[in-house]
């Protein structure tokens, strides 16, 4: 199955489980890619915290072949360029996802 994530939150725990999930998806073969719009797109900013680890969950996920993309219209309007952690991405590439996936689903 492919999975299409899109996380809109800039929450560490909304973005934590996003990862879990990814990671448990890649685990059990399937593909994953997650999509940052919104808050989202705010990933690389998110601290972590003594329970929550983000950047280790991102590296899991990103290390078991999961893809992110971030929104270039949300990077913009928050004065970024590009998220340190992925690729910017378009409306188009978003709505690839969602047409390629079998299941979306939103956080946040």
């Amino acid at each position: 199955m492919k999975l299409g994530i899109i996380l809109q939150s800039n929450k560490l725990e909304h973005a934590w489980n996003t990862f879990r999930l990814g990671i448990t998806a890649l685990k059990a073969d399937h593909r994953v890619e997650i999509f940052l719009m919104n808050e989202g797109s705010e990933l690389d900013t998110i601290p972590n915290s003594q329970d929550f680890d983000i950047s280790a969950k991102i590296a899991e996920f990103k290390e078991l072949k999961g893809e992110i993309y971030a929104c270039g219209t949300c990077l913009k309007v928050r004065g970024k360029e590009e998220s340190k952690i992925c690729p910017i991405s378009t409306m188009s590439d978003l709505l690839k996802m969602i047409e390629d996936s079998d299941k979306i689903l939103v956080f946040g």
